[in-house]
């Protein structure tokens, strides 16, 4: 009888590790593209996030949390034009990083001009973020991604 109940005393704990141990993604990604024209397209990038949990504006202080960033791989086939525009955010003083930041909740819709040079291609590139709750933030994160412009 011991041996059955320190069997199934290992099988419970197991069970409560690999549900700790789950990753957290409270943030998914998906993509668009709207043609201008033959010779420019905007690029939307757009961040669902779960309730409870926020991103943050590209434009942080040094000293605080990692800014969301977009890279755009080179490309003979196209070329970004100025910096990715971002919603407006909201501006809250932060306790763990002693400063103003803004963040974005709930979505965010991020767009980027870019000239093209070629009818038909794909915009690539990365994007690094961090996503923070009322009482953790997860480590910064990186993701690819491959806009179709048709």
């Amino acid at each position: 009888m011991k041996k059955l109940s320190a069997l199934l005393m290992t099988i419970l704990m197991l069970n409560v590790l690999a549900v700790s141990a789950q990753i957290k993604t409270p943030v998914k990604w998906s993509y668009a593209a709207k043609k201008i024209n033959d010779k420019e397209a905007v690029v939307l990038i757009k961040a669902s996030i779960e309730k409870g949990w926020h991103i943050y504006s590209q434009n942080i202080k040094p000293g605080g949390p990692v800014p969301t960033s977009f890279t755009f791989t080179k490309s003979a086939d196209y070329a970004p034009v100025g910096k990715t525009a971002e919603p407006k955010g909201i501006n809250h003083f932060e306790k763990v990083f002693d400063m103003n930041v803004v963040y974005f909740e709930n979505e965010a819709v991020f767009q980027q001009k870019v000239s093209l040079n070629k009818a038909t291609t794909n915009i690539k590139g990365t994007i690094e973020f961090m996503v923070c709750n009322d009482h953790e933030c997860l480590p910064p994160d990186e993701i690819s991604f491959n806009v179709p412009i048709k």
